[in-house]
């Protein structure tokens, strides 16, 4: 019994260090993304970025875009996600929206194993924040357990709202 246990647990660290190797390879090193905030998610500031999608696509902000989601947050991220998901692939365009997510604070072995190929499936491309330096200029003025969603004109801030529901980013969206 003691040999069969110890065997599995060999074999277990081993298909770790396996998953870990093949995994654990940042797939985004050697892309730039950047960020710039005049003052934070605040009324006023002028934002611009370039960020990469789940597809690895860099996404530039341009004065076509009235609208940012940003989410921080793994439940946050569901929700929209969710949201998204259930709608058809061109909603965002029509609605002149992005959707950003911070995943900075996930482990690459993670990130690649379970949340690029998940995002993947989406019919919807998601601006990811993949740098902590990038995400803390986007959280300077934002509640960051809620969807926080803010109306751009030619890229500068109108307003900045928070809500915790679907049927509250769908109000907000095509308002």
């Amino acid at each position: 019994m003691k040999k069969i246990v110890l065997g599995l647990a060999v074999l277990l660290v081993v298909a770790a260090g396996v998953l870990f190797f093949l995994k654990g390879k940042d797939t985004y090193a050697g892309q730039t993304a950047s960020v710039s905030l005049s003052d934070g998610l605040n009324v006023g500031s002028t934002i611009s970025y370039t960020l990469f999608d789940q597809f690895g696509k860099a996404h530039t902000l341009d004065d076509s875009i009235h609208t940012l989601i940003l989410v921080f947050a793994k439940d946050t991220g569901h929700t929209v996600k969710a949201y998204l998901g259930a709608q058809g692939a061109d909603y965002l365009e029509k609605y002149h929206v992005a959707f950003v997510a911070d995943i900075s604070p996930m482990p690459v072995v993670i990130r690649n194993t379970f949340a690029l190929p998940d995002l993947k499936t989406q019919p919807y491309s998601v601006n990811l924040i993949l740098d902590g330096a990038i995400a803390e200029k986007f959280k300077k003025g934002a509640k960051i357990d809620g969807i926080t969603l803010v109306s751009l004109n030619h890229k500068q801030v109108e307003k900045v709202e928070y809500v915790g529901d679907s049927e509250a980013l769908k109000r907000a969206i095509e308002q």
